[in-house]
């Protein structure tokens, strides 16, 4: 009988090979996603002819040729019209950004009084930041304090009273006015909205009706329309001598409106939900309310995060209609400015509103790179 050799079975596992040179590196990159097809050629030649016009111009006019310090107008201005600037406007008008900053984040505050929006600011700040940090222990005692304790003790340090001289709302304004904003709305719409979704799945006809009408009314109509209605409509229906504070109103008129939107990127999770998850749940004796806490709202909500955070990115951002009705949030408050005869120039108003959208985008990109940070930590098991 013959013993079989196997002496030709590999004892130790070979290291992987590198990959090919023409696969990998910036050359195997720019092939694949610029230069994969004719078509692509063609927009990329475009779009690099593009780039090479406008990035100098645009680099030009925001920094190089921008005036930076300056106490008015003159430094921005031609000599035509009374500037230093010998051959025409300058730049971007960025001494004007630096003059108003402070009333860009506060709006008419008093200048006395703004430790008290600062301490808000931090204090803010301070809870939000291990509030979006997963490994952060204590979320339950960090969410009482976030969206419990500090309302109330912000609502103090920025009105005013027991010790503290009060600031009148309509002297509100700026940054500080657009966050307040944005902050209440979101942390109202998101339990509302659940709860109208839950409500519109009912199966008691009443409370199904109730929220169908309160979310198909609201989406129906613009937000302009809610914040006329609780501006203007709202005090009609008071008693005499009655009356409710403008940024009260305005408050309730955007969380009114962003619930019942919310309200349908829940239901959306609620469907996507496959009914054994129900079932499942109502085998294992669940009741109804701990069956939508501990087993269907976790993954509704994990898969509408996109959609979620969308809708607050949509909230900050709708907050500058406020100054319809009056307000003057970060972006009301840029464009009173420009009627500051101090400041009147040709580039002075393009340079506010650069300003505020490169505000407005800091935030939104923020969210929206949370978002996809929880997207990964999370993980639901839904990628492709």
């Amino acid at each position: 009988m013959s013993v079989s050799n196997h002496s030709f079975v590999r004892t130790e596992i070979l290291a992987p090979e590198p990959a090919p040179a023409g696969e990998k590196g910036a050359n195997a990159w720019i092939r694949k996603n610029l230069l994969a097809t004719p078509k692509d050629v063609v927009m990329t030649v475009l779009a690099l002819a593009f780039l090479v016009w406008s990035v100098p111009h645009i680099v030009n006019w925001l920094f190089i040729q921008a005036v930076w310090t300056g106490p008015d107008r003159t430094f921005c201005a031609t000599t035509v019209q009374g500037g230093i600037q010998p051959d025409g406007w300058s730049g971007a008008c960025w001494a004007f950004v630096t003059a108003k900053y402070d009333q860009f984040l506060f709006g008419r505050y008093p200048l006395a009084d703004r430790w008290r929006p600062t301490i808000v600011g931090i204090l803010f700040v301070l809870l939000l930041v291990p509030m979006l940090i997963p490994s952060a222990p204590r979320k339950g005692l960090n969410a009482i304090l976030l969206f419990l304790v500090l309302p109330v003790v912000s609502f103090w340090l920025l009105y005013g009273g027991l010790g503290l001289e009060v600031v009148e709302t309509s002297l509100w304004g700026g940054l500080m006015v657009t966050l307040i904003l944005s902050f209440v709305a979101i942390a109202v719409s998101l339990p509302f909205g659940i709860m109208l979704a839950l409500g519109r799945r009912s199966k008691m006809p009443v409370i199904r009706m109730v929220c169908v009408a309160f979310i198909e009314v609201i989406r129906g109509v613009p937000l302009i329309t809610v914040l006329f209605m609780a501006s203007v409509m709202l005090p009609l229906f008071l008693p005499t001598g009655w009356t409710v504070d403008k940024l009260l109103r305005a408050l309730i008129g955007v969380s009114i409106f962003t619930s019942a939107y919310m309200a349908e990127v829940i239901r959306g999770g609620l469907q996507a939900i496959p009914k054994g998850q129900f079932e499942g749940a109502d085998s294992l004796g669940l009741g109804y309310w701990q069956k939508t806490r501990l087993i269907i709202m976790p993954q509704a909500i994990k898969l509408v995060i996109p959609s979620i955070v969308n809708t607050f990115i949509g909230t900050f951002k709708d907050t500058s209609l406020v100054s319809i009705i009056g307000m003057f949030d970060l972006l009301g408050i840029v464009r009173l400015n420009f009627s500051d005869a101090n400041w009147a120039s040709a580039v002075t108003p393009l340079t506010g509103l650069i300003f505020a959208g490169f505000v407005f985008w800091m935030f939104c990109f923020g969210m929206s790179r949370y978002s996809g940070f929880m997207e990964r930590h999370l993980d639901t098991g839904h990628k492709r």
